[in-house]
């Protein structure tokens, strides 16, 4: 036990000050500025049965492109709102949903994310789930419009993200809403 733990230790050891960069110290100017120290660390004592631990090398990382996201806007597709504690489409959000499709059925490779929203009033939990329904409410009714699903993606942001803060109905109301977010990759429509 004592010899995994020594070994662990100048593993540790070992990367720490392997890693640690020299720091340059500068004086203003007129001063003239202090030596620069190095602590070098004691070497650790190995016994012979001991295996030594090799440097790892770092992991190469590939980057792959983010796509950027942008908010569509709001006169192209406006917001659909809900009613209290209620994920049904409302009657006056279907002209908004059905331009939102009309849209994507010209731009075929256009993606829309769809985000659901929720008033402060509820758990976290609660809302978060409520969210999820609204949007994928409003998805639904895009695809029974001929849209096909790959294209829609959903996301829940509960009460995380109010448009209005204020402690009324109208601004609750505000709140409890789906909105529309264009996905885009390098300034064109995305897959």
């Amino acid at each position: 036990m004592k010899r995994i733990f020594v070994s662990f230790l100048a593993f540790v050891l070992v990367f720490a000050f392997a890693g640690c960069a020299k720091r340059t110290v500068t004086a203003p100017d007129g001063q003239e500025a202090p030596k620069e120290t190095a602590q070098k660390a004691a070497p650790v004592e190995q016994k012979a049965e001991e295996p030594v631990m090799a440097k790892a090398e770092p992991k190469k990382v590939e980057t792959v492109p983010v796509k950027e996201v942008t908010e569509a806007k709001s006169s192209q597709f406006g917001t659909i709102l809900f009613d209290f504690d209620k994920y049904t489409v409302r009657e006056d959000a279907k002209p908004t949903l059905k331009a939102v499709a009309d849209w994507m059925m010209k731009n075929k490779d256009a993606k829309i994310i769809l985000g659901g929203h929720c008033d402060e009033r509820g758990t976290n939990e609660y809302n978060l789930a409520l969210g999820e329904k609204r949007a994928k409410s409003a998805r639904d009714y895009i695809v029974s419009a001929g849209v096909t699903k790959k294209r829609l993606d959903t996301i829940s942001y509960g009460e995380e993200k109010p448009l209005c803060k204020e402690q009324t109905e109208d601004c609750w109301q505000k709140n409890r809403r789906v909105q529309f977010v264009h996905q885009t990759s390098s300034g064109k429509a995305g897959k």
